[in-house]
């Protein structure tokens, strides 16, 4: 079994607490470097893993055995880091956003295609989750009819104060979050160009200057109206998805989904009438009737149970194909563009002012 050897640049929460994590439990995959900026996150990476560490992440472009790379320090250096990364023929993956503005993806894009290196656009495990496949599983098969309404809200309450509300840091729930709800909102819109975009966005509970309240509404042609909803202000999250359509809906969290929906070929058959309606009593009447509903509903299988796993695996599971196979790898940097477009379209509408 062939090895990749990966070199972690940012030992903060993703790359310790996802990359590290998942990678050194993988044993397809041997970190052989880690690289922070802060001693302390070296020297533990040193003693727990027993790879090399450095602090200037251009120590590691020397080195000519390692197959990957994981950009995981703060956002606002993301482009830079993977664009020199790349230029140098270095395969990436990039956590999110892999940059602020969709230009410098198509750069990214570019750069990659020049030198030949892997560019694993931004790190989009959440489109693999066992919840969002089942939904559009259910959704895509047509037995909810037309879908007419998605609604995709990752919601929750809490209060920060770390880099991660800065403007500057290229922060705030819709650069840090945003990204995964964002995605699978796009891939249920399934359209390619640039659709209508309405947002509203707040800061309620950040210690910072961007916003912690984002809802998004989502239009093109002959597509259902999409929202995309983060919040930091839920106390009383809901569902994680809200689906409608002509002959059903859904309703799901990411350990369990509901959907119900009836047979139109079974239903019974209708002519419009305009004049008042009555009842057998030749009394005012209601149009109303019974549908005979099919309902079904799905929980997260035994083995997905750990969601955290499920989706990351899933995710390096894909990144190693492609390494070693020269599989498609099926999340495309072009998709990125998209959805950056969206979100530069958000801040657009919503200018807060830069205050740190």
């Amino acid at each position: 079994m062939e090895k990749i050897k990966v070199a972690i640049i940012g030992l903060g929460r993703s790359g310790r607490n996802i990359h590290i994590k998942q990678l050194s439990s993988d044993n397809r995959y041997q970190i052989v470097a880690a690289c922070d900026v802060l001693a302390d996150r070296r020297d533990r990476a040193k003693t727990e893993l027993g790879c090399e560490v450095c602090a200037d992440y251009h120590d590691l472009l020397k080195r000519n055995d390692i197959d990957l790379y994981v950009n995981a320090t703060h956002s606002d250096t993301h482009y830079s880091i993977t664009k020199e990364l790349l230029a140098a023929g270095k395969s990436v993956v990039s956590e999110k956003p892999a940059a602020k503005l969709p230009e410098e993806v198509e750069d990214l894009i570019q750069t990659a295609k020049k030198s030949g290196s892997k560019f694993f656009a931004f790190y989009q495990q959440s489109r693999n989750a066992p919840y969002f496949v089942k939904a559009k599983e259910v959704a895509d098969s047509g037995v909810l009819g037309r879908i007419v309404f998605v609604r995709v809200a990752f919601d929750g309450f809490s209060r920060r104060w770390d880099w991660q509300t800065v403007q500057r840091k290229v922060a705030g729930n819709l650069y840090n979050t945003g990204p995964h709800p964002m995605d699978q909102a796009l891939l249920f819109l399934n359209y390619n160009g640039m659709p209508t975009v309405f947002c509203h966005m707040d800061r309620a509970n950040s210690f910072g200057d961007a916003e912690d309240f984002v809802k998004v509404l989502l239009k093109a042609p002959e597509r259902p109206l999409v929202e995309v909803d983060i919040s930091s202000c839920s106390a009383y999250p809901d569902t994680t998805y809200t689906i409608q359509g002509t002959c059903g809906s859904l309703k799901g969290t990411m350990n369990h989904i509901d959907w119900k929906y009836f047979d139109p070929s079974k239903a019974s058959k209708h002519e419009l009438v305009i004049t008042p309606m009555v009842d057998a009593d030749n009394m005012p009447a209601y149009p109303a009737e019974t549908l005979n509903w099919i309902e079904q509903s799905w929980d997260v299988p035994e083995e997905d149970s750990d969601l955290f796993n499920a989706i990351n695996s899933r995710y390096y599971n894909l990144v190693y194909a492609t390494l070693t196979t020269g599989a498609d790898f099926p999340i495309k940097p072009e998709q990125a563009i998209q959805q950056l477009k969206v979100i530069c379209e958000c801040h657009r509408q919503n200018p807060f002012p830069v205050k740190y």
